[in-house]
């Protein structure tokens, strides 16, 4: 049967290669005659339909609205929701908005389209990184992140450069602004013997699985908590690779390249075997809280940086066992492309990039031994430029026992590490209506949170004692 032809200014809908429905639909031509097309993604044909008419139905009564003196705030706000929010994912589109409507409207969004200058960007910038932060003033300082402020920028350039395209101004106001330098962050990965003791911590407290599960695939964090016990063929190993679990909810994963298979090592598959015996719930890693659903993103980050600090791991990212598992994979002898497919980045330009440091000293190394064997030369193999992946076995490896949970004192609430610098204290207590509320309170080391903790903690008991009180004489 042939495909019902939409008429024209319809649009088009199409199923993607990665399962979404996208929509698209022709709202003009340029100076060339080519058509100027707008698009919509959905998870299923009938929403994909929905959004492309309220998108027809937007663009015309906006259409009109759009002209160079229309303040710059309205312009940026039109190019998100109809040039840029469309094709972006729950969590980026988040980013944007925090961006855009915290940050960027408020500051320079009255100024008129066509009268942005470089100097106010650049003073919007400026302002920016002094006094541009509106939580955690107190302890994290007023001023924002270089990063904060190039992502700033980055929203504004390329709205204008739509701007310039859509022929509203002749010029881009933002190219030529100067911004903070980018900075590399400094990639970080666990030693063998980190490994070791992070995993021994993570078997005793239930998350061994998880955890190595991790270091053997190089998996992010979403697309494990987002496993299926149909993603995986216990008979071959294979295991399928086709969602992934935000704090927004359950996407696709994060790239077309994404959507991979990997083959699990026999024992990473003999232990997964076990669990699935026992299996209740169609995740693999259910919640412990919440029955049928899986596990909380942001828990697992949580609890992970607490196992880190009892196993006397340094401090790292849950992303960083990813780097960990490639680097390992790296230097011993797995090819760049094999690794880009397994860890699914989108080329093995992208592998190269991130993990250089690795690969130029693979690369070094090679160099020697090929003219140790032409040339016939002793000279050294280089040695890796990172810390040594076997260290030698120092009094935490010979005394390391899992650490054992010791039950606070109910009403003292609970510490627990955000990252090198930052620790974070909350307390959970209930109100005299029954329901519970989170306090927190933030400090430099774990010494200082636990005295604020105490602090906050006394101060909040004569408060709800006061509420209590209030409450019976009422």
């Amino acid at each position: 049967m042939a495909k019902q032809k939409r008429k024209n200014g319809e649009g088009t809908v199409r199923l993607r290669k990665d399962g979404r429905w996208e929509g698209r639909v022709v709202i003009g031509y340029d100076d060339k005659g080519k058509p100027k097309t707008k698009s919509v993604l959905a998870h299923t044909k009938s929403e994909c339909v929905e959004k492309l008419e309220r998108l027809k139905e937007e663009c015309g009564r906006t259409a009109e609205k759009l002209k160079p003196d229309m303040p710059f705030g309205e312009w940026i706000d039109f190019w998100y929701k109809y040039f840029s929010s469309p094709k972006l994912r729950p969590t980026t589109q988040a980013t944007y908005e925090n961006r855009i409507y915290g940050h960027i409207i408020p500051s320079v969004g009255k100024i008129p389209l066509s009268k942005l200058t470089q100097n106010d960007l650049q003073q919007f910038y400026a302002k920016l990184k002094r006094t541009g932060r509106k939580v955690n003033v107190e302890l994290k300082g007023t001023g924002v992140s270089d990063r904060m402020v190039r992502s700033c920028h980055a929203l504004c350039r390329s709205s204008l450069e739509k701007a310039v395209e859509e022929g509203l101004i002749t010029r881009n106001p933002s190219i030529g602004c100067k911004l903070p330098p980018k900075k590399n962050g400094e990639m970080k990965v666990l030693t063998q013997n980190e490994i070791v003791r992070l995993l021994n911590q993570a078997y005793d407290e239930g998350y061994y699985e998880m955890f190595l599960l991790e270091l053997t695939t190089g998996m992010r964090r979403g697309e494990i908590l987002g496993l299926k016990w149909r993603d995986l063929n216990l008979e071959t190993g294979e295991l399928n690779i086709k969602r992934q679990l935000t704090t927004k909810g359950i996407s696709v994963p994060k790239t077309k390249s994404s959507i991979r298979t990997v083959l699990l090592p026999p024992d990473m598959l003999d232990l997964l075997r076990e669990m699935k015996k026992t299996a209740k719930y169609d995740w693999i890693f259910p919640s412990p809280v919440k029955e049928g659903e899986p596990r909380n993103p942001t828990a697992i980050t949580k609890r992970f940086r607490i196992m880190l600090e009892r196993a006397h791991c340094k401090h790292v990212r849950f992303h960083d066992l990813r780097h960990t598992f490639a680097t390992m994979a790296l230097e011993n002898g797995m090819d760049v492309k094999t690794l880009s497919a397994m860890i699914g980045h989108v080329s093995s330009e992208t592998t190269l990039n991130i993990y250089s440091h690795v690969t130029d000293t693979m690369r070094a190394q090679a160099a020697v031994k090929i003219d140790r064997e032409i040339g016939g030369t002793d000279a050294p193999i280089p040695e890796a430029k990172d810390e040594p992946r076997q260290p030698q076995t120092s009094e935490i490896e010979e005394n390391f026992e899992p650490w054992k949970p010791k039950v606070r004192k109910s009403g003292t609430g609970c510490v627990y590490q955000i990252n090198d610098h930052l620790w974070e204290g909350s307390y959970f207590p209930r109100l005299p209506d029954g329901s519970r509320k989170k306090f927190n309170v933030y400090a430099k080391t774990r010494e200082e949170c636990e005295a604020e903790l105490a602090k906050m903690i006394e101060q909040k008991k004569k408060e709800i004692a006061k509420l209590k009180k209030k409450a019976k004489t009422a």
